[in-house]
């Protein structure tokens, strides 16, 4: 079971990808449960870390021994990735099985993130936790191996499995789509592929309550530890999104709905990568809302 943390003492959180769309809201929401120490490739934040050397991150969880461990780092250009498997692969899985075996002889614990793409996405249904991976590209491999690794490691682990991870900050769709509605008077989008949009914000707000209920001892990671899918609420196509973008901005853009094989790209992707949010919800009693009203919210910030 994991130690509970003394009344008198906030925990420290050591967060890996400071700087990327959930790192950076991360930073804010785990603010609330102990004191963050956020470490990213550029050091913008705080220390500097780079997961292509392995002493680094073991003499960064050596100096700061933290409490608990947050990975929102990855390497996520899908379509780079085919070409720079090694340093993929370096990212998110074996820095990832390096950070768990570290974790492991502390009985540290890690929150890890994963991702849709670890599916081939011709299920025809909603993805769970037990349907059996088979990635299309070489990100989703990756990622796949990372899930492994750690879970190989055994270190004390939620991993959550996410989705169309979007936010005010990054390169993501959603800032992609108003760029392009100052650019473009039309703009052709993909209607054939279909997920579930994630605002970075949400999954943050989510992640620091259930790590703040692990770090009180309201949660025993030794039964509940392990995989969960965790994403909005809904689904969506490319194009259903980018039309939902359109109508909150009011652009004028006229979008065009293509199929897949007219968006030539080097990495394959699911067709229908729907993930079921049902073990988390029933397990930390907590729901997504609709990617919808995430999206309103979102917009209303920016």
């Amino acid at each position: 079971m994991t130690p509970k943390i003394q009344a008198d003492r906030r925990p420290t959180l050591l967060l890996i990808g400071a700087n990327g769309q959930v790192g950076w809201e991360l930073r804010r929401t785990l603010a609330s449960v102990g004191e963050v120490i956020a470490a990213s490739l550029e050091g913008e934040y705080g220390p500097t870390i780079d997961l292509m050397d392995p002493q680094a991150l073991a003499r960064l969880i050596e100096d700061s021994r933290p409490d608990a461990l947050i990975n929102a780092a990855a390497y996520t250009a899908v379509d780079k990735a085919e070409r720079d498997r090694a340093t993929a692969q370096r990212v998110n899985a074996e820095a990832v099985g390096e950070m768990g075996a570290l974790l492991a002889e502390r009985g540290t614990p890690i929150i890890h993130y994963s991702t849709d793409f670890v599916f081939s996405g011709t299920l025809g249904r909603p993805y769970t936790e037990d349907d059996q991976p088979d990635p299309l590209n070489v990100y989703g491999e990756t990622k796949l191996d990372g899930e492994r690794a750690l879970r190989d490691s055994g270190a004390r682990a939620l991993i959550f499995r996410t989705s169309w991870v979007y936010g005010a900050r990054g390169q993501n769709f959603l800032l992609t789509m108003r760029r392009l509605f100052q650019e473009r008077e039309e703009l052709r989008v993909v209607d054939d592929q279909i997920g579930s949009p994630t605002w970075s914000r949400m999954l943050a707000e989510v992640t620091a309550q259930v790590l703040y209920r692990v770090l009180s001892g309201d949660l025993d990671l030794d039964r509940i530890g392990g995989l969960y899918h965790l994403t909005g609420s809904g689904q969506i196509s490319w194009y259903g999104f980018a039309q939902a973008i359109l109508e909150a901005t009011g652009a004028r853009t006229r979008l065009i709905p293509i199929p897949s094989s007219e968006y030539q790209a080097p990495a394959r992707r699911p067709a229908f990568s729907v993930l079921d949010n049902t073990r988390f919800e029933e397990t930390f009693g907590l729901r997504m809302p609709d990617w919808r009203l995430s999206l309103a919210q979102c917009l209303e910030e920016l």
